[in-house]
């Protein structure tokens, strides 16, 4: 097995961490710390900029250097935000200490790198995932913030009870495969964690092959593929198999030998959680079989296929209540009048109120705080597995699973909107619907 390197750590002191959250809410008080401490050593001024991408639960950092000045940005609940423009001064210990910790080389600066690092805080360590990558005006640098924080239950993710019930079913099979999807940033590394918490136990034993590893959990053997090393996904899930298994994670199936090993062990007795890159559910098949699978392997093998999205929540400090104009409520009536009786929905009465933006400082004047999932799921029973044997297009096989009941993620987000999560806006925007 290959374990991952820490290579560097900051610790960021009690006094520092409690200094930050009382002066960092938002976005403009992180500009103004900032800004108190340039001058300062460079130490405090990188320690400013983790404690406070923290505090404000960004997912990343970016530092990109422009012709005479540094932008620096914010991702917070998948959105960019700007917070300040630095002085190339500065930038440039910066950008040296950040590879220091990151254990990359300083020197070179004509290729990307890539490197990690923890922070240590009391509460627990974050590992930071650092990317450089040269540009015009110098290296841009990506930090990537891994806080276990963000490691959730089964129940936690936003998932409808009957897909709650549906999901926890699956997860406890001994065998079969269990599919997530969906674009970088969606959210699926959260949701196969979440399985693995819920069915972790001292009597199984549970793998994982990551690139990388992202959150560590006890109890489970975690490895990280090292491409240059000639260790990478298929060898790793190879080697994986012949330490008996019960249970294996695979981050990602990227090519047709991984697919092929994955998929012959959720045949022998095994349960496989992956993830692939597709649009939605139905599409799983067909980016299978695009790696040289058969359906012949893919229709035993797969028990559930799960296409996934995030929307931001809707702020519980400033959000307000409307009743929805006529044609929004009409979209809402179209795309939700052929539900499942199982989906229960709140009435669509002329009482109805759903929510409305306005922001605030506790929400960086967005609107929105904070995310949840929106999901699609289909199970392949014996019907379906009959039907995936007869090699149908992506199309086909959504007409089926949705006169079988599935509900879209487009669906599901119209219902987080009747339950006063988010907005129709929020819906459409990730959606595309």
């Amino acid at each position: 097995m290959v374990d991952v390197k820490i290579t560097g750590e900051i610790k960021i002191s009690s006094p520092v961490i409690l200094d930050l959250k009382k002066k960092i809410k938002n976005i403009p008080d992180f500009r103004e710390k900032i800004e108190e401490l340039l001058g300062k050593k460079i130490t405090e001024i990188s320690e400013v900029l983790l404690g406070g991408g923290i505090l404000l639960e960004a997912s990343d950092l970016h530092i990109e250097p422009e012709v005479d000045r540094v932008k620096l940005r914010v991702r917070i609940d998948g959105i960019l935000h700007d917070v300040m423009f630095l002085n190339v001064k500065i930038y440039r210990p910066l950008l040296s200490r950040i590879k220091l910790l990151s254990g990359i080389k300083l020197n070179i600066t004509d290729r990307p790198q890539d490197g990690r690092f923890s922070i240590i805080l009391e509460e627990a360590p974050i590992e930071i995932r650092t990317s450089t990558l040269p540009a015009e005006y110098g290296e841009s640098i990506v930090l990537r913030i891994l806080n276990p924080k963000t490691l959730v239950e089964i129940e936690a993710l936003g998932l409808r009870k009957d897909l709650l019930e549906i999901f926890r079913k699956e997860i406890e099979r001994p065998h079969g495969m269990i599919v997530v999807t969906g674009p970088t940033g969606s959210g699926k590394t959260t949701t196969l964690y979440a399985f693995l918490k819920k069915i972790q136990k001292p009597e199984i034993k549970i793998i994982t092959i990551e690139d990388p590893i992202e959150y560590h959990l006890e109890g489970i053997s975690q490895t990280q593929t090292v491409p240059e090393k000639g260790y990478d996904f298929a060898k790793g899930l190879r080697s994986i198999m012949r330490q008996d298994p019960d249970v294996v994670l695979v981050g990602e199936i990227r090519d047709s030998e991984t697919a092929k090993i994955a998929l012959q062990a959720a045949l022998t007795g095994h349960l496989v959680l992956t993830t692939l890159h597709t649009n939605d559910a139905a599409g799983t098949v067909a980016r299978l079989q695009a790696l040289g699978e058969k359906p012949v392997t893919i229709a035993p093998a797969i028990s559930l296929t799960i296409a996934q999205r995030l929307l931001r929540k809707i702020c519980k400090k400033c959000g307000k209540l409307i009743t929805p104009p006529s044609d929004s409520l009409r979209k809402i009536k179209k795309a939700l009048k052929n539900l499942p009786k199982e989906v229960k929905i709140p009435p669509l009465s002329k009482s109805l109120k759903i929510p409305q933006i306005k922001g605030c400082k506790n929400c960086n004047f967005t609107g929105y705080r904070g995310r949840i999932g929106i999901f699609e799921a289909f199970l392949v029973d014996e019907e379906m597995e009959k039907f995936i044997l007869t090699s149908p297009s992506i199309s086909s096989l959504r007409e089926k699973i949705m006169k079988k009941g599935m509900v879209t993620m487009h669906q599901d987000g119209l219902i987080k909107v009747l339950q006063r999560i988010t907005t129709i806006e929020e819906v459409e925007r990730v959606t595309g619907e």
